[in-house]
């Protein structure tokens, strides 16, 4: 009995672990593609924070594609009239990463 609360205790300290590690991995990749020089996690900066990012679309299911596109595809009109470029350069998959993280704030 006692190593069944064991496993199960190693188990949700692995998923909590794995969460922590994807919302790193976003933050980093968010760094790393040049997202801070505009954006930051909890004030406008040129763009909105990522926490009103978060906030805006935590409810919308489509908000992950809709997201992605602008990053990559960049764009204007919603958080106002300051465009945001694009960004060809990071990867799909990199994007998805950042993505998550941003809707993953609180």
């Amino acid at each position: 009995m006692r190593s069944l609360a064991i496993a199960a205790a190693a188990a949700l300290l692995g998923t909590a672990g794995a969460g922590a590690l994807a919302a790193d991995a976003g933050e980093t990749l968010a760094k790393n593609s040049g997202c801070l020089a505009c954006h930051t996690v909890n004030k406008k900066l040129i763009g909105p924070s990522y926490q009103d990012v978060a906030k805006k679309y935590r409810n919308d299911k489509k908000a992950p594609d809709y997201l992605a596109k602008k990053i990559k595809e960049g764009g204007a009109g919603v958080w106002g009239q300051v465009p945001m470029s694009p960004n060809a350069h990071v990867k799909d998959a990199d994007i998805k990463t950042i993505v998550a993280w941003i809707l993953s704030l609180k």
